[in-house]
């Protein structure tokens, strides 16, 4: 009988493969033709004399409250220099990009055919490591200077949770959530579980469009951090349970287990050992239980309530 049991599985194991390799397949045929503009190494080439040019070709970029010669100084400024010569070691051509962006895009047309390639634009932001990644209409701009490497001097000064996720592997997943938030219908309810949902969401979508990425990529955390919550799903659950936080509507949730931190706060001895944004996580886990229960497809999951994707995942974590 077990004999059986075990080959119906890897009946079915083997089917699940092939399906996801046809799928992939099917991806992979897609024509995307990615227009990429160094924006980085044009303004790191220009002088006073060929500032103007560069600013009518670019005009999104020069904010007409600052006078020319703030960007002029900006030219010659020794940061600025050292920043676009990192830049330039990091990304010397567009290759690392196009390998991130084809695979990526061709994916997102797949499961939402309404999709248009953006033109993609590089700059220097200055570490803006808030706005690594900025979608405008029809066009993407990618913050280079904020994927340098974690253990980038640059960064010294920027807290670990942070700086972790500023590495180049971390460029598919950051424009991925971009985009998510475009497909996924906001929580209609405050409530703690409504906004995990959400992000369960947009984690799943990674799922989708990013199938070489590490589970720990897509999430941002270091595979240590990914491996603990994997070893505390059944703990973290039962507290959200037991505490009975999933309705409620305390916007201090949000700081605890939802927003990028060092650690989640349970108020207990194990915060410390705990990476943040487990809210997230156990989302993600629930939207991921929900599809493979659920006859759906993923526009339909964009706008489905967290009230039935919960109830209709019949989520219960491993132990």
């Amino acid at each position: 009988m077990v004999k059986y049991f075990a080959l119906a599985l890897l009946g079915v194991f083997l089917f699940s493969c092939n399906d996801e390799s046809k799928v992939e397949k099917e991806i992979e045929k897609i024509p995307i033709n990615v227009e990429i503009i160094r924006f980085d190494k044009e303004f790191a080439e220009a002088t006073p004399e060929t500032l103007p040019k560069l600013k009518a070709e670019f005009p999104a970029f020069f904010p007409e409250q600052y006078s020319d010669s703030i960007w002029v100084e900006k030219l010659t400024d020794t940061l600025q220099k050292q920043l676009e010569s990192e830049v330039l070691k990091a990304f010397p051509n567009d290759e690392a990009l196009e390998e991130v962006l084809v695979p990526l895009f061709q994916h997102i047309k797949y499961y939402f055919p309404k999709f248009t390639t953006p033109v993609v634009v590089t700059t220097t932001s200055d570490v803006d490591y808030r706005n690594k990644v900025i979608l405008a209409d029809s066009m993407l701009v990618i913050g280079l200077d904020n994927y340098l490497g974690a253990d980038h001097r640059f960064y010294e000064g920027i807290d670990k949770y942070i700086s972790k996720e500023m590495k180049p592997s971390q460029i598919g997943p950051d424009i991925a959530e971009a985009y998510a938030r475009q497909y996924i219908k906001p929580p209609g309810k405050t409530t703690f579980l409504g906004q995990i949902i959400y992000f369960g969401k947009e984690l799943y979508l990674k799922d989708l469009w990013l199938p070489n990425a590490s589970d720990a990529e897509k999430i941002g955390y270091t595979e240590a951090e990914y491996q603990w919550a994997e070893e505390n799903e059944e703990y973290m659950w039962r507290y959200f349970i037991e505490k009975e936080l999933l309705y409620s509507t305390d916007p201090k949730l949000g700081a605890r287990f939802i927003n990028p931190a060092p650690f989640s706060k349970f108020y207990l001895e194990i915060d410390n050992e705990s990476p943040g944004m487990l809210g997230r996580y156990l989302g993600w886990k629930i939207v991921r239980a929900y599809m493979e229960k659920n006859d759906t497809d993923v526009q339909r999951l964009m706008i489905t309530d967290a009230d039935e994707i919960f109830t209709n995942s019949k989520y219960k974590p491993k132990k």
